[in-house]
Protein backbone atom coordinates (compact mmCIF):
# COMPACT_ATOMS: atom_id res chain seq x y z
CA UNK A 1 0.00 0.00 0.00
CA UNK A 2 2.89 2.42 0.78
CA UNK A 3 4.42 1.91 -2.32
CA UNK A 4 1.18 2.29 -4.04
CA UNK A 5 1.34 5.92 -2.60
CA UNK A 6 4.26 6.84 -3.21
CA UNK A 7 4.19 6.04 -6.60
CA UNK A 8 1.16 8.82 -7.21
CA UNK A 9 2.56 11.01 -5.16
CA UNK A 10 5.74 11.13 -7.79
CA UNK A 11 2.87 10.91 -10.50
CA UNK A 12 0.86 13.86 -8.98
CA UNK A 13 4.64 15.85 -8.64
CA UNK A 14 5.50 15.31 -12.30
CA UNK A 15 2.37 16.53 -13.51
CA UNK A 16 2.91 19.54 -11.23
CA UNK A 17 6.12 20.27 -12.99
CA UNK A 18 4.60 19.96 -15.95
CA UNK A 19 1.98 22.31 -15.68
CA UNK A 20 4.42 24.39 -14.08
CA UNK A 21 6.43 24.29 -17.01
CA UNK A 22 4.01 25.03 -19.65
CA UNK A 23 2.09 27.53 -17.74
CA UNK A 24 5.55 29.77 -16.80
CA UNK A 25 4.98 33.38 -16.62
CA UNK A 26 6.88 35.71 -18.88
CA UNK A 27 10.96 36.19 -18.48
CA UNK A 28 10.62 39.43 -17.08
CA UNK A 29 14.43 39.60 -16.37
CA UNK A 30 15.06 39.00 -20.28
CA UNK A 31 12.63 41.30 -21.00
CA UNK A 32 14.62 44.10 -19.18
CA UNK A 33 18.17 42.75 -20.45
CA UNK A 34 16.59 43.44 -24.08
CA UNK A 35 15.14 46.59 -22.95
CA UNK A 36 18.10 47.73 -21.55
CA UNK A 37 19.89 46.47 -25.04
CA UNK A 38 17.31 48.52 -27.64
CA UNK A 39 18.06 51.69 -25.12
CA UNK A 40 21.39 51.63 -25.43
CA UNK A 41 21.52 51.48 -29.32
CA UNK A 42 18.18 53.66 -29.70
CA UNK A 43 18.54 56.06 -32.75
CA UNK A 44 15.30 56.84 -33.91
CA UNK A 45 12.18 57.79 -31.50
CA UNK A 46 11.73 57.98 -27.58
CA UNK A 47 11.81 55.16 -24.82
CA UNK A 48 8.87 55.22 -22.84
CA UNK A 49 7.29 53.30 -20.13
CA UNK A 50 3.38 52.08 -19.72
CA UNK A 51 1.76 51.20 -16.75
CA UNK A 52 -1.17 48.57 -16.51
CA UNK A 53 -2.25 47.57 -13.06
CA UNK A 54 0.75 45.94 -11.48
CA UNK A 55 2.03 45.60 -15.43
CA UNK A 56 5.13 48.04 -16.28
CA UNK A 57 6.30 47.55 -19.97
CA UNK A 58 8.79 49.67 -22.29
CA UNK A 59 7.64 51.52 -25.76
CA UNK A 60 9.63 53.12 -28.32
CA UNK A 61 7.37 55.97 -29.79
CA UNK A 62 8.29 58.04 -32.94
CA UNK A 63 6.20 60.76 -34.31
CA UNK A 64 6.61 62.15 -37.95
CA UNK A 65 8.73 64.99 -38.25
CA UNK A 66 6.37 67.36 -40.37
CA UNK A 67 2.55 68.34 -40.37
CA UNK A 68 0.14 66.19 -38.58
CA UNK A 69 -0.25 62.29 -38.61
CA UNK A 70 -2.02 60.25 -40.76
CA UNK A 71 -2.80 57.67 -38.43
CA UNK A 72 -0.67 55.76 -35.88
CA UNK A 73 0.80 51.76 -36.51
CA UNK A 74 1.15 49.87 -33.07
CA UNK A 75 3.48 47.30 -33.75
CA UNK A 76 4.02 43.70 -32.36
CA UNK A 77 7.74 42.47 -32.76
CA UNK A 78 8.73 38.73 -33.29
CA UNK A 79 9.75 35.95 -30.25
CA UNK A 80 12.69 36.52 -28.07
CA UNK A 81 13.28 40.46 -29.69
CA UNK A 82 12.64 44.09 -28.69
CA UNK A 83 10.69 46.52 -29.51
CA UNK A 84 13.71 47.94 -31.95
CA UNK A 85 14.47 44.54 -33.30
CA UNK A 86 17.18 45.66 -36.50
CA UNK A 87 15.39 42.98 -38.90
CA UNK A 88 11.48 44.01 -39.48
CA UNK A 89 10.84 45.95 -36.72
CA UNK A 90 13.08 48.76 -37.00
CA UNK A 91 12.91 49.31 -40.86
CA UNK A 92 9.17 48.78 -40.58
CA UNK A 93 8.49 51.28 -37.61
CA UNK A 94 11.02 54.53 -39.12
CA UNK A 95 10.26 54.01 -42.77
CA UNK A 96 6.18 54.66 -41.56
CA UNK A 97 7.07 57.21 -39.64
CA UNK A 98 9.04 59.10 -42.20
CA UNK A 99 5.89 58.50 -44.24
CA UNK A 100 3.45 60.32 -42.45
CA UNK A 101 2.36 57.91 -39.61
CA UNK A 102 2.87 57.72 -35.97
CA UNK A 103 4.77 54.72 -34.66
CA UNK A 104 4.41 52.95 -31.01
CA UNK A 105 6.34 49.55 -31.10
CA UNK A 106 5.76 47.67 -28.31
CA UNK A 107 7.73 45.58 -25.88
CA UNK A 108 5.98 42.06 -25.73
CA UNK A 109 6.58 39.40 -23.15
CA UNK A 110 9.05 36.96 -23.71
CA UNK A 111 10.39 33.40 -22.42
CA UNK A 112 13.70 31.82 -22.13
CA UNK A 113 15.88 31.99 -25.70
CA UNK A 114 15.16 28.32 -26.39
CA UNK A 115 11.22 28.52 -25.69
CA UNK A 116 9.05 26.98 -28.54
CA UNK A 117 5.93 28.16 -29.71
CA UNK A 118 4.71 25.57 -27.58
CA UNK A 119 5.68 27.13 -24.46
CA UNK A 120 4.57 30.83 -25.78
CA UNK A 121 0.72 29.89 -25.67
CA UNK A 122 0.54 30.17 -22.10
CA UNK A 123 1.58 33.97 -22.50
CA UNK A 124 -0.30 35.07 -25.14
CA UNK A 125 -2.73 36.65 -22.60
CA UNK A 126 0.02 38.56 -21.12
CA UNK A 127 0.26 40.40 -24.43
CA UNK A 128 -3.70 41.81 -23.92
CA UNK A 129 -3.21 44.86 -21.66
CA UNK A 130 0.00 45.36 -23.60
CA UNK A 131 -2.21 46.09 -26.64
CA UNK A 132 -4.90 47.72 -24.83
CA UNK A 133 -3.10 50.05 -23.31
CA UNK A 134 -1.18 50.97 -26.48
CA UNK A 135 -4.69 52.07 -27.57
CA UNK A 136 -5.60 54.08 -24.80
CA UNK A 137 -2.37 55.90 -25.31
CA UNK A 138 -3.15 56.21 -28.58
CA UNK A 139 -6.60 57.30 -28.33
CA UNK A 140 -5.94 60.14 -25.87
CA UNK A 141 -3.57 61.47 -28.63
CA UNK A 142 -6.67 61.99 -30.70
CA UNK A 143 -4.78 59.87 -33.32
CA UNK A 144 -6.67 58.26 -36.00
CA UNK A 145 -6.79 55.25 -37.65
CA UNK A 146 -5.20 53.39 -35.50
CA UNK A 147 -3.14 50.20 -37.06
CA UNK A 148 -1.69 47.32 -35.49
CA UNK A 149 1.05 45.61 -37.29
CA UNK A 150 2.42 42.13 -35.53
CA UNK A 151 4.93 40.39 -37.19
CA UNK A 152 5.76 36.42 -36.36
CA UNK A 153 4.84 35.17 -32.58
CA UNK A 154 3.66 38.70 -32.55
CA UNK A 155 0.64 38.00 -34.55
CA UNK A 156 -0.15 35.12 -32.86
CA UNK A 157 -0.67 37.52 -29.97
CA UNK A 158 -2.28 39.67 -31.81
CA UNK A 159 -4.82 37.13 -33.27
CA UNK A 160 -5.18 35.75 -30.04
CA UNK A 161 -6.14 39.67 -28.25
CA UNK A 162 -8.86 39.71 -31.47
CA UNK A 163 -10.30 36.22 -30.30
CA UNK A 164 -10.65 37.80 -26.91
CA UNK A 165 -11.99 41.59 -27.31
CA UNK A 166 -12.62 41.57 -30.83
CA UNK A 167 -11.01 44.51 -34.01
CA UNK A 168 -13.48 47.21 -32.73
CA UNK A 169 -10.64 49.28 -31.25
CA UNK A 170 -8.67 49.19 -34.57
CA UNK A 171 -9.06 50.36 -37.98
CA UNK A 172 -6.63 47.77 -39.36
CA UNK A 173 -4.52 44.52 -39.02
CA UNK A 174 -1.09 44.08 -40.86
CA UNK A 175 -0.01 40.11 -40.01
CA UNK A 176 3.31 39.98 -41.19
CA UNK A 177 5.09 36.02 -41.49
CA UNK A 178 1.81 34.65 -39.81
CA UNK A 179 1.52 31.30 -39.10
CA UNK A 180 5.18 30.56 -38.04
CA UNK A 181 5.39 27.81 -35.79
CA UNK A 182 8.47 25.11 -34.57
CA UNK A 183 9.04 21.54 -35.95
CA UNK A 184 6.37 19.42 -35.01
CA UNK A 185 4.20 22.18 -33.36
CA UNK A 186 1.29 22.74 -35.63
CA UNK A 187 -1.18 25.56 -35.00
CA UNK A 188 -3.47 25.39 -31.77
CA UNK A 189 -5.69 28.34 -32.65
CA UNK A 190 -7.10 29.39 -36.20
CA UNK A 191 -7.06 32.31 -37.92
CA UNK A 192 -9.89 34.20 -36.59
CA UNK A 193 -10.27 36.24 -39.70
CA UNK A 194 -13.40 35.49 -40.80
CA UNK A 195 -14.93 37.23 -37.80
CA UNK A 196 -12.96 40.44 -38.24
CA UNK A 197 -14.36 43.47 -39.54
CA UNK A 198 -11.54 45.71 -40.11
CA UNK A 199 -9.34 45.04 -43.27
CA UNK A 200 -6.29 42.21 -43.44
CA UNK A 201 -3.13 42.39 -44.83
CA UNK A 202 -1.49 39.11 -44.88
CA UNK A 203 2.33 39.78 -45.71
CA UNK A 204 5.32 37.00 -46.40
CA UNK A 205 8.38 36.73 -48.11
CA UNK A 206 8.67 33.83 -50.66
CA UNK A 207 11.73 32.85 -48.58
CA UNK A 208 9.09 32.76 -45.50
CA UNK A 209 9.33 29.68 -43.22
CA UNK A 210 7.65 26.20 -44.13
CA UNK A 211 4.26 26.94 -42.15
CA UNK A 212 3.96 30.73 -43.20
CA UNK A 213 4.00 29.58 -46.92
CA UNK A 214 1.80 26.29 -46.83
CA UNK A 215 -0.87 28.02 -44.87
CA UNK A 216 -0.50 31.41 -47.29
CA UNK A 217 -3.39 30.01 -49.69
CA UNK A 218 -5.68 28.87 -46.68
CA UNK A 219 -5.43 32.71 -45.12
CA UNK A 220 -6.22 34.04 -48.62
CA UNK A 221 -9.39 31.89 -48.32
CA UNK A 222 -10.35 33.33 -44.81
CA UNK A 223 -9.54 36.81 -45.49
CA UNK A 224 -11.85 36.39 -48.48
CA UNK A 225 -14.29 34.83 -46.49
CA UNK A 226 -14.63 37.59 -44.72
CA UNK A 227 -15.72 39.89 -46.65
CA UNK A 228 -13.61 42.68 -46.82
CA UNK A 229 -13.20 44.42 -49.72
CA UNK A 230 -9.90 45.91 -48.38
CA UNK A 231 -8.71 42.97 -47.47
CA UNK A 232 -5.47 41.48 -49.56
CA UNK A 233 -2.41 39.23 -49.01
CA UNK A 234 0.76 40.05 -50.37
CA UNK A 235 4.33 37.77 -51.28
CA UNK A 236 7.42 39.72 -50.88
CA UNK A 237 9.61 38.91 -53.51
CA UNK A 238 13.42 37.89 -52.35
CA UNK A 239 12.33 37.77 -48.94
CA UNK A 240 12.90 35.36 -45.59
CA UNK A 241 10.93 35.41 -42.35
CA UNK A 242 12.58 38.31 -41.08
CA UNK A 243 13.15 40.15 -44.34
CA UNK A 244 16.90 40.37 -44.06
CA UNK A 245 17.91 42.30 -46.66
CA UNK A 246 14.23 42.98 -48.05
CA UNK A 247 12.49 45.60 -45.74
CA UNK A 248 12.21 48.32 -48.73
CA UNK A 249 9.73 45.18 -50.02
CA UNK A 250 8.05 45.08 -46.68
CA UNK A 251 7.49 48.55 -46.61
CA UNK A 252 6.56 49.19 -50.18
CA UNK A 253 3.60 46.45 -49.87
CA UNK A 254 2.28 47.72 -46.46
CA UNK A 255 3.18 51.54 -48.32
CA UNK A 256 1.04 50.62 -51.24
CA UNK A 257 -1.91 48.77 -49.84
CA UNK A 258 -2.39 52.18 -46.91
CA UNK A 259 -3.35 53.78 -50.68
CA UNK A 260 -5.68 51.34 -51.52
CA UNK A 261 -7.83 52.29 -47.98
CA UNK A 262 -10.41 54.85 -47.11
CA UNK A 263 -10.68 55.36 -43.20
Amino acid sequence: MLSILIRLTCIIVLLLLALGKSGHAADSEREQRLVDEMDANLFDGTLIWFESGDLEFAAVELQPETGPARGAVILLHGRGFHADWPETINPLRTALSEQGWHTLSLQMPVLAKDAKYFDYLAVLPEAFPRIEAAIDHLTQRKLHPVVLAAHSCGTHMALAWFEETGDSRIDAFIGIGMGATDYKQPMQRPFPFTAMTVPILDVYGDNDYPAVLRKAPDRLALIRESGHSGSSQIEVAGANHFFTGAADGLVDGISAWFETLSF
